[in-house]
C-alpha cells in the first residue's frame, strides 16, 4: 500500500557501515553491508549535524550481548498496548542467529505490503540486477497494421520529450512512435498484444475500488506510468484498461484514430520487430517498489521471476515462483499462502518466522545475492514509506536513522520487517505483524519497534 493510507539461519551480519545525516531534528542513518571478519566491530558515535561519517570502529569488550530475558523486559510495556490487536513477531540477533523474542512466530497472518520483501528477495536470487524489460512494436498480420507487444514493463510513460516521468529512467511511448516513423512504416491501425501475461488481471482478495483509489491497476503486460491516468500524480486513480490506453497513446503518436485500437491475447512474438524500448534496470525498479510500496511494480517483478523460471506470468505463477526461490535459499515458508506479489490481497498469509528469516539471510553470508535487500529497506524518519514516521516521540526520534524496515498497511493490519542497530551497536533483525489492530495500531507498532533501538538488552 501507499504510505499514509488506511486501506483496507545461517551465519549473519558481523560488521556494518552506518551513514548518519542529521537534519533539523533527527539524524538519518543508512545501515548497510556486512562481513564475517569484523565480528567485534561497533558503530561510531553520531557525527555533528549535516555531517556524513561512514565507518566502523573497534567494539572490544564494551558490547552488550542481547539476551532473551533482557529483550522481554524491554518490550513488555509496549506489548501491553491493546491497539496492537493480534500481534505476532520475532526478533533475532544478527550476529549469532539466536532468537531473542518471539510471539506466535509460526502463525500465518495478513502481511500487507511486507509481502514485497519476499518478492524482492526472490528477484535478487533469480534475476540480474541490471535486467530490463522490453516493449516492442511488431509487424501486424496485414500491411499498415502494427502491434504493440507488452513485455511486462509498467514504467513505460505516456510523456514524451524531456518531461519528468513518475518512474526514473522510464522508456517513452513517443520513442516507439519515432522509431516506427523512421522505419518508414505507413501505419493505418494499431493492435495491442497482451499475451505475455496469463490468468485473471485482478487477484483474489483485491478490491476493485482500489483502482479508483490509486493503489492498483488490472495487471496487463503493457501499461503507461503504472496505469496512472494522471502520469505524475501521486494520488492519481488507475486505469481499468491499461493495455488499451497504451495502444491508444501509440496510435495518437502515429496519427491513427485511437478509437480503432484493438486488444489481443494472440502472441506476436514471432513477427518482425520494428521498434523497441527498455525499462530501467531491475535494481532501480526494486528500489522504487520498496521505497514507495508500489503494488503494480511488485506484481510486474513477481511475473518477471516467474518468467525466468519458465512459470506462467500470472498471479499464481509469480507467487509459486517467489516461494520456491525462497525455499531453495533455505528460508522456512511454512504457512505461507500468497495470492499476489504485492501484499494487497486480504487473503495473503505469512508468518513472522518467514519474514524475519528473509531479512536475516539477507544480512548474512550464505546468500550474497540477497545483500542489496538491506539497502532497499526504507529508513525510519528518512526515506520511502518511513520518511514521515518515527518523528513524533522521543523514542521514535531515537530510532530514526537506525531502523530500516518494509512497511505494510491494510484496514486493521500493520506490519514491519527489517533491521535495527540497538544502543550497544548490535544488529537485530525483526518482523512484527499486527492484525485486528485498534485505531492507533500503526503508531503502536512503531513504538514497539522503537524499543529495539533502545535495547542493548543484556542481563
Amino acid at each position: 500500500m501507499r504510505p499514509g493510507r488506511w486501506r483496507r539461519s545461517t551465519h549473519l551480519v558481523i560488521g556494518l557501515v552506518v551513514l548518519v545525516l542529521v537534519a533539523v531534528v533527527v539524524g538519518v542513518a543508512a545501515i548497510v553491508t556486512s562481513s564475517r571478519t569484523a565480528a567485534k566491530n561497533a558503530l561510531p558515535a553520531q557525527p555533528a549535524a549535516v555531517t556524513a561519517a561512514p565507518g566502523v570502529a573497534p567494539l572490544g569488550d564494551a558490547v552488550t550481548e542481547p539476551t532473551a530475558k533482557g529483550m522481554a523486559a524491554m518490550l513488555a510495556t509496549a506489548l501491553a498496548d491493546p491497539n496492537l490487536g493480534m500481534l505476532t513477531g520475532r526478533v533475532t540477533d544478527a550476529v549469532t542467529g539466536q532468537e531473542l523474542w518471539s510471539q506466535g512466530e509460526d502463525i500465518p497472518m495478513q502481511p500487507a505490503s511486507t509481502n514485497k520483501t519476499l518478492t524482492t528477495a526472490a528477484a535478487l536470487l533469480t534475476l540480474d540486477r541490471d535486467a530490463r524489460l522490453t516493449t516492442t512494436v511488431r509487424e501486424g498480420d496485414r500491411p499498415g497494421v502494427v502491434v504493440l507487444r507488452g513485455g511486462g514493463d509498467p514504467t513505460l510513460s505516456a510523456f514524451g520529450g524531456d518531461k519528468s516521468t513518475w518512474y526514473k529512467g522510464a522508456a517513452r511511448i513517443s520513442d516507439l512512435a519515432d522509431q516506427v516513423k523512421k522505419a518508414g512504416v505507413r501505419v493505418t491501425a494499431v493492435q495491442v498484444d497482451l499475451s505475455a501475461y496469463s490468468g485473471p488481471t485482478m487477484a483474489i482478495g483485491w478490491d476493485p475500488l482500489d483502482i479508483d483509489g490509486g493503489d492498483i491497476a488490472p495487471m496487463e503486460s503493457v501499461m503507461l506510468d503504472g496505469g496512472r491516468t494522471q502520469p505524475v500524480s501521486y494520488d492519481s486513480r488507475r486505469s481499468r484498461t491499461p493495455g488499451l490506453d497504451a495502444g491508444r497513446a501509440l496510435a495518437v503518436a502515429l496519427g491513427v484514430d485511437p478509437a480503432s485500437v484493438t486488444v489481443s491475447t494472440r502472441s506476436s512474438a514471432d513477427a518482425d520487430e520494428i521498434a523497441s524500448v527498455q525499462s530501467p534496470p531491475l535494481i532501480e525498479r526494486l528500489r522504487q517498489m520498496m521505497y514507495e510500496s508500489d503494488n503494480v511494480m511488485a506484481e510486474s517483478i513477481g511475473r518477471e521471476v516467474a518468467a525466468a523460471l519458465n512459470r506462467p506470468q500470472s498471479f499464481d505463477g509469480a507467487a509459486q515462483a517467489v516461494l520456491g526461490q525462497l525455499r531453495a535459499a533455505g528460508i522456512d515458508t511454512t504457512g505461507a499462502k500468497l495470492f499476489d506479489s504485492s501484499g494487497l490481497s486480504v487473503d495473503d498469509r505469512l508468518t513472522a518466522l518467514t519474514l524475519d528469516e528473509v531479512i536475516a539471510v539477507a544480512v548474512g553470508d550464505d546468500q550474497p545475492k540477497l545483500r542489496p535487500l538491506v539497502d532497499l529497506l526504507p529508513i525510519a524518519g528518512g526515506s520511502g514509506t518511513l520518511s514521515n514516521r518515527y518523528l513524533d516521540t522521543d523514542e521514535g526520534r531515537a530510532s530514526a536513522g537506525w531502523l530500516r524496515a518494509k512497511t505494510g498497511s491494510l484496514t486493521g493490519t500493520n506490519s514491519l520487517a527489517g533491521i535495527v542497530t540497538d544502543s550497544s551497536g548490535r544488529v537485530l533483525t525483526f518482523a512484527l505483524l499486527s492484525n485486528n489492530a485498534g485505531p492507533t495500531g500503526r503508531t503502536s507498532l512503531d513504538a514497539l519497534a522503537a524499543k529495539l533501538r533502545l535495547c542493548g538488552c543484556g542481563g
